[in-house]
């Protein structure tokens, strides 16, 4: 089945997050995407919204079913039933876990740049964020496992939140530095946290390793948050998954959720994820190509018409990381200038810590006719940004 991503689709007016934007303006910015998700997605709620009776839900055996075929068969990781345990979302289970797993003013590692809600998770609930920051030379991100080893010393470290693949560079750890990571955790006594939510956005061709599937030593000691949302456009069914191989681990993780009231699905939120993950590779794999000659475009383009910004390289997500180093250290200021003068509107890289002042975040999940208007304001932003007029 061939399915349709060049068609746009209006969601002015439906109360979504991303387009409550002016008139005229072009939302490019948080990470939801301009496609409807799968038709057989929407069969299914269409066929559940039938029966027009939406009272409380339970988690059925195809749901568990679900996830561990499509992580068996797409990921190569073995999985069990009793491991997962459902959540209305990775943030909220995120931010549940710090409160059960740490103690105020402990520190929660994460590696810089980094997807900022991360940030909210930690300080809002009393803890100490403790920096990583990543080794850019020019071209690509790596990590400084030196630094790493000397926070994750640090007896105050108790957690660690891992993005993999990484939000917002784009980078898909490979086998050895997550193997490192996970040696280095065991060795210091520090929980691995793996929000892995974008692990199906891989470019074709490239797959992302699960945590838990490196080793024994790997999976005991590892959180890994999980869901259809990403991948299939569905944030607003709040649907995710936790799987904590490790039973005591899973107590603690399970007793934060219940307590916390993020473990119970709402009427759509089994329906989706089971559909997503039995009847939804042929989409998946379409959107991913699709996806791929979305970031050639944009990397062409700035190529030719705006060789002061780089995209860096990217294997996964629909994020593109540009580097703006050639014009300023001050994304805010960028950003807030095309939005102004263009009415795009990119997320500042400042706000993922690190090095990210010199960057900004682009979405590119969209018809490639947004696209090309989307790489037009930028130009024409960036003139404005450089000449003042």
């Amino acid at each position: 089945m061939t399915y349709d991503f060049d068609t746009p689709h209006s969601r002015r007016n439906t109360g979504s997050l991303k387009w409550e934007v002016s008139e005229g303006e072009l939302p490019m910015w948080v990470a939801d995407m301009d496609f409807p998700t799968a038709p057989e997605i929407r069969k299914a709620i269409l066929d559940r919204a039938a029966q027009g009776i939406f009272g409380y839900s339970v988690l059925p055996d195809s749901w568990y079913d679900a996830y561990l075929h499509w992580w068996k068969r797409r990921h190569g990781l073995e999985g069990k039933k009793e491991w997962l345990i459902f959540c209305t979302g990775v943030v909220p289970a995120i931010s549940s876990i710090v409160r059960k797993l740490t103690t105020p003013a402990e520190k929660v590692l994460v590696q810089t740049p980094v997807y900022n809600i991360f940030f909210h998770s930690i300080l809002n609930n009393g803890r100490q964020v403790a920096e990583n920051p990543l080794k850019y030379n020019g071209k690509d991100y790596a990590i400084d496992f030196d630094d790493l080893e000397e926070k994750l010393a640090d007896p105050q470290t108790t957690l660690m939140i891992l993005c993999n693949p990484h939000n917002p560079v784009g980078k898909i750890w490979n086998r050895e530095s997550l193997e490192q990571i996970g040696a280095l955790c065991q060795k210091h006594h520090v929980i691995v946290l793996s929000d892995e939510i974008h692990c199906d956005l891989t470019d074709p061709g490239c797959s992302y390793v699960p945590f838990a599937s490196l080793s024994d030593v790997c999976r005991e000691n590892s959180i890994t948050c999980i869901a259809p949302t990403k991948a299939f456009n569905l944030a607003g069914l709040q649907t995710a998954a936790v799987m904590v191989p490790n039973p005591v681990l899973r107590h603690k993780v399970w007793r934060g959720l219940n307590t916390d009231e993020v473990a119970e699905p709402n009427a759509f939120a089994c329906v989706g994820a089971v559909a997503a993950f039995t009847q939804g590779d042929a989409w998946l794999d379409g959107l991913r190509k699709y996806l791929y000659q979305n970031k050639r475009r944009v990397i062409e383009f700035l190529r030719q018409e705006l060789p002061c910004i780089r995209a860096v390289p990217s294997q996964a997500t629909y994020l593109l990381w540009l580097d703006c180093s050639a014009l300023t250290e001050k994304s805010e200021e960028l950003a807030r200038s095309l939005r102004e003068s263009t009415g795009l509107y990119l997320s500042d890289g400042a706000q993922y810590g690190g090095n990210g002042n010199c960057f900004l975040r682009m979405n590119i999940a969209c018809p490639k006719v947004v696209l090309a208007d989307g790489l037009s304001r930028l130009r024409q932003g960036i003139s404005v940004y450089q000449t003042g007029k």
